[in-house]
């Protein structure tokens, strides 16, 4: 007689101890016999990821039931149980030993393949491939009539169409095969030349009228040219090489130098145009009647550059705000302009911090406003001036140096001695000249700038002077 035992055995259910021990089967277990092995399985695969190892490497690890991992990678994909052996109930195809001629050949050699049986008879699939250039074919008549000349006689012209047939117009192939002894020594654009010369020739002879014609065109001086550019390219010394490398740097230094300038020139522009329009917008402040004068304002405001004077903010929508905000400097203004401005103040005489009515604020505002301007100004003028005292002393020197053709042009104003070598003196002269040249043409706009060229230009020419 079977026991509970042996049911639960048979059944594969797995109770507490205590049902095991005393062999009674209750009615969950035969109701959900799943819910137990699931839950069993799930408490001994999954265990804890162990403190300092990272994610990734935990997920590689091995931790079911199944096979173990392989050594090598493998395809997991197709197993033993997909590769079959695809039989169908067809009649197989059959195949047969037969010869073969491969029409890109002249000689009419014979070979042997294995080809379907159905496919004898046919050409050789392989001989589409033979792409062969079609080489003009000329008469005697059309040679004397049309293709005649000195330079080549019809006897090396006819050796040149059959290189030209032999090797698929590869001219420089053509060029080593060439009969160079029965005929004259030709070069690779030689021979080109004549070939296209006789075909653009043949296609204008032989076209009908009225249809476009597709004529090749070759220039063979052009060729020339080229093939000596490169090869004085290729021929340079490392001397020539480091020198156009250095006059490349200098070139993209002149034009960023030119670039500041025509920057430079258009912010003192505007500054020009601001201090213009400011002014005549006093002047017509002064003419107006005062009764006037806030609709003119409104109705007639000046294009101002934001980049001339101050622009105040405006707390017209900004809610409730104090008068003495108003006379606050933006955060675009820099310390150095700040400090100008203080001491510019002051110098006028005029209080840091007035007492900000209605009137003293916008009074106040505007004074601050065209002293920035003013300053801009002064600094833009020196800046031009001190350009131009530079230009001044580098022509006197290139002048010197004999650079120059014309007389020498003094320098209006005290300047100092300029700090470039004579050209007398043996081996700088060529040197000199040439960082002479480069820096009239992008001349600095600071005084170090110019101190750190005249070192540089200084050590360079000891540095040539030194070597034998």
């Amino acid at each position: 007689m079977a026991t509970g035992a042996d049911v639960r055995d048979i059944l594969e259910l797995g109770g507490p101890e205590g049902d095991a021990a005393s062999g009674t089967i209750s009615k969950k277990d035969i109701i959900n016999p799943d819910k137990k092995k699931s839950k069993k399985s799930s408490e001994t695969l999954t265990f804890k990821r162990p403190e300092g190892m990272h994610r990734e490497v935990y997920a590689l690890l091995y931790s079911d039931k199944k096979d173990a991992p392989p050594l090598l990678p493998s395809d997991t994909g197709q197993g033993y149980r997909t590769v079959k052996a695809k039989l169908g109930s067809k009649k197989v195809r059959p195949w047969k030993w037969m010869p073969f001629t491969n029409p890109a050949r002249k000689d009419g050699a014979m070979f042997f393949h294995w080809r379907r049986a159905a496919e004898e008879g046919k050409d050789y699939p392989f001989a589409r491939f033979n792409k062969t250039v079609q080489v003009p074919v000329y008469s005697e008549q059309e040679y004397q009539l049309y293709l005649h000349d000195d330079a080549w006689t019809k006897a090396e012209t006819d050796h040149l169409f059959d290189l030209s047939r032999r090797f698929d117009l590869r001219f420089v192939v053509i060029h080593d095969r060439y009969d160079h002894q029965q005929f004259k020594k030709r070069s690779v654009e030689d021979l080109k030349e004549r070939y296209y010369h006789i075909c653009a020739k043949l296609a204008n002879v032989r076209a009908v009228p009225g249809t476009d014609l597709k004529i090749p065109v070759f220039d063979a001086g052009h060729e020339r040219r080229r093939k000596e550019q490169l090869e004085r390219l290729y021929n340079r010394t490392p001397e020539q090489v480091a020198e156009e490398e250095y006059l490349l740097q200098e070139l993209r230094k002149i034009e960023a130098r030119k670039k500041e300038r025509e920057k430079r020139s258009q912010d003192l522009q505007k500054l020009i145009t601001a201090a213009d329009t400011t002014a005549e917008q006093r002047r017509t402040e002064r003419k107006a009647p005062k009764k006037k004068l806030p609709q003119k304002k409104e109705a007639e405001k000046p294009a101002v550059p934001e980049t001339a004077g101050i622009k105040f903010p405006d707390f017209k929508s900004a809610g409730v705000t104090l008068r003495s905000q108003r006379m606050k400097l933006p955060s675009s203004v820099g310390q150095k302009k700040i400090k100008a401005l203080e001491q510019m103040l002051l110098e006028l005489g005029v209080e840091l911090s007035p007492t900000p009515t209605e009137e003293l604020v916008h009074m106040f505002n505007e004074l601050r406003s065209d002293l920035v301007l003013l300053y801009e100004l002064k600094q833009a003028c020196a800046n031009c001036e001190y350009e131009l005292q530079m230009l001044r002393h580098r022509h006197e020197a290139l002048a010197r140096a004999g650079v120059l053709g014309g007389p020498t042009t003094p320098a209006s104003g005290p300047a100092p001695a300029p700090a470039e070598p004579a050209a007398s003196e043996p081996g700088l002269g060529s040197d000199l000249s040439k960082d002479a040249i480069i820096d009239v043409v992008g001349a600095p706009l600071t005084p170090n700038s110019r101190k750190r060229r005249e070192s540089a230009s200084s050590s360079s020419s000891v540095k040539k002077a030194k070597k034998p």
